[in-house]
């Protein structure tokens, strides 16, 4: 068998949520997660979807995903996205973290998306070594902001 990256549907949702615990614990913030599978599939399968999303399958197992949005550049126009790229620790270096990276350049490339943004935690070795090796370029001068409500 081999892995097979396809866009996510509404059976995928439990796997996906799955996944974003998998990511919560990883950084050190289960606690964080309030997401439910009903949030997910009213925000990503309504009439205006907030979010799409890949899925790494092998065999009928989910064993990773990328889960994107639309943004808008006032200096570039369409850019994606990525929220999270998400591989499931018993799955990391074999490929699938490469194979739906790979697949989301491809969607950016044909929804004519002018960039692919994603942001990264400064302690996440794995992670920014990983980007590196994808010729993505990390930006240290610009700060991530946030208001929480």
């Amino acid at each position: 068998m081999s892995v097979e990256v396809r866009r996510g549907v509404e059976n995928d949702i439990p796997e996906l949520l799955n996944c974003i615990k998998e990511l919560a614990l990883y950084e050190k913030a289960p606690d964080e997660v309030e997401m439910t599978e009903e949030q997910l599939l009213k925000d990503g399968f309504s009439e205006r979807p907030l979010f799409q999303f890949f899925v790494a399958e092998e065999a009928g197992e989910i064993k990773g995903i990328a889960l994107y949005y639309e943004k808008y550049s006032t200096w570039k126009g369409g850019c994606l996205f990525l929220e999270d790229l998400i591989v499931k620790e018993q799955y990391r270096h074999q490929g699938i973290g490469e194979l739906l990276l790979t697949r989301l350049k491809k969607e950016a490339i044909d929804t004519g998306a002018k960039r692919l943004e994603w942001v990264v935690l400064d302690w996440n070795e794995p992670a920014i070594d990983f980007y590196l090796k994808q010729n993505a370029s990390i930006d240290k001068e610009w700060l991530s902001c946030r208001v929480e409500f």
